[in-house]
């Protein structure tokens, strides 16, 4: 890492995938300079609201824009995600972005999908400047069980007691999600991700993984 706090961008489909995927590597690194954006529900108020309420809790910047999040789940324009996220991000260089992983992190959100391709295909195109792209790495069986890191995860961290309880409380606390409810039982203890300083290698891995031709 830079001998000064890193400039550190988060860039997620929905408010709480941030606490969701990687909230225990914001909770513990409060001293790098943290930018979370989402691509979707900016007109939602009430998630609106919450997740301003999370941002101020993790000392970060961030934005919220409003692409189509209807329950079909209409494909997106890849042009329209991509253009989206560099607006969110605006012209800054980061040293990590971290984003969505190529299948998503459970079965099955296209939105978590298109995100991941938009982030890579900008840092492939030297769109989007950032030293390293971190992605989820989780998966649910096949929606058998509630997600969990994976196995050939390149970084993988099970968090500090307190730090699991923090991350739940914002959860339950912040955005309103009752204890019993999908979001705090799937939030992972361990975190995980694929790390990648060469952003050829990153694309060629969404290849691999992606669902949609």
């Amino acid at each position: 890492m830079t001998e000064t706090p890193p400039q550190v961008a988060v860039v997620v489909a929905h408010p709480d995938d941030e606490t969701l995927w990687c909230g225990g590597l914001i909770l513990q690194h409060p001293d790098w300079h943290w930018r979370i954006v989402t691509l979707c529900r900016a007109s939602d108020e009430e998630r609106a609201s919450r997740f301003r309420s999370v941002l101020s809790l993790f000392g970060a910047t961030g934005e919220m824009a409003d692409l189509d999040d209807g329950p079909d789940q209409r494909p997106l324009p890849a042009a329209e995600v991509e253009e989206t996220v560099l607006r969110l991000l605006a012209p800054v260089e980061f040293d990590i972005v971290l984003t969505h992983g190529p299948g998503g992190e459970y079965t099955r959100h296209r939105r978590h999908e298109e995100c991941c391709r938009g982030v890579s295909m900008l840092w492939c195109a030297q769109r989007l400047s950032t030293r390293r792209l971190w992605m989820f790495a989780y998966e649910d069986g096949g929606g058998s069980r509630l997600p969990l890191a994976r196995a050939d995860a390149d970084r993988r961290e099970m968090l500090p007691p307190d730090v699991w309880r923090e991350k739940r409380s914002i959860l339950i606390d912040l955005y309103g999600f009752s204890k019993d409810s999908w979001e705090v039982r799937a939030a992972p203890r361990e975190e995980g991700w694929w790390c990648f300083d060469d952003a050829t290698v990153a694309h060629q891995h969404v290849q691999r993984w992606s669902s949609d031709p």
